[in-house]
């Protein structure tokens, strides 16, 4: 099952960018902000949601299993 994840950005009228990073649980989310802060500058706030303080997904691989 895929999740959905989601960036929302506003520009305002004097040019400031907000960003709000949707669906990325843990400290994933902070990847994408480092790419967004290379497209579009300074950042002056950083506001964490309570996204970001829930366990990230863990992948595995079960190289013992048979079909």
């Amino acid at each position: 099952m895929s999740s959905k994840h989601e960036i929302e950005i506003e520009i305002s009228e004097t040019g400031e960018v907000k960003a709000h990073i949707k669906g990325i649980p843990g400290k994933g989310c902070s990847d994408v902000a480092k790419i967004l802060k290379e497209i579009v500058g300074e950042v002056k706030s950083d506001t964490k949601t309570s996204e970001y303080y829930q366990p990230e997904p863990k992948i595995g691989i079960d190289l013992n299993s048979k079909k």
